[in-house]
């Protein structure tokens, strides 16, 4: 495993090891103690979600007040994040990733995640140290706010978003700026 900084403090892209043949492919996606021993604290995982979905869907920009580990099973995604800490050096600001087999992004708490599909389909997993509750209040934004100029890989009329995520406020009227 490596680790790749971002220019999103915390947020850390893991290269994974991935191990192929005529077989198939083995790779370990989460191991805390190689992962701590490179010095990325992760969260005790007390919840794995997973997420599977086609072309041209889009989710998000959710936060969530707890740390996650995502890595995608299978497929390939487009990953949006926005940092929503008023307190951090760099509030406001977006990383984009290419997520696949090959790699995992660790998020702090308080970052936005959002992602789209690429892919004819996608398996995206992630680990929390929380329990997750549809009675929960989670910050949201846009995905499609312009002020945080993200250039989503999907064309307008083949992108797939919830009404919920639709609704979402703007940065501006969730942060004021």
């Amino acid at each position: 495993m490596k680790l790749v900084d971002s220019k999103i403090a915390g947020l850390t892209l893991v290269e994974l090891d991935t191990y192929k043949d005529d077989r198939g492919s083995f790779r370990e996606a989460y191991q805390q103690a190689k992962l701590k021993g490179l010095g990325l604290e992760t969260p005790n995982p007390v919840q794995m979600n997973v997420a599977e979905s086609k072309y041209g869907v889009i989710r998000g920009i959710h936060a969530e007040p707890w740390d996650k580990y995502i890595h995608v099973v299978a497929g390939e995604v487009f990953a949006a994040i926005v940092d929503f800490r008023k307190s951090s050096e760099t509030f406001g600001q977006v990383e984009t990733f290419e997520l696949n087999q090959d790699n995992a992004l660790f998020l702090p708490k308080g970052l936005g995640n959002s992602y789209a599909v690429t892919s004819g389909h996608v398996i995206y997993t992630y680990l929390v140290p929380e329990y997750w509750s549809a009675d929960g209040e989670y910050d949201a934004v846009r995905y499609d706010d312009s002020k945080l100029g993200i250039t989503w890989p999907i064309p307008k009329g083949k992108r797939i978003v919830s009404e919920k995520d639709q609704a979402n406020p703007t940065f501006e009227e969730a942060f004021g700026g």
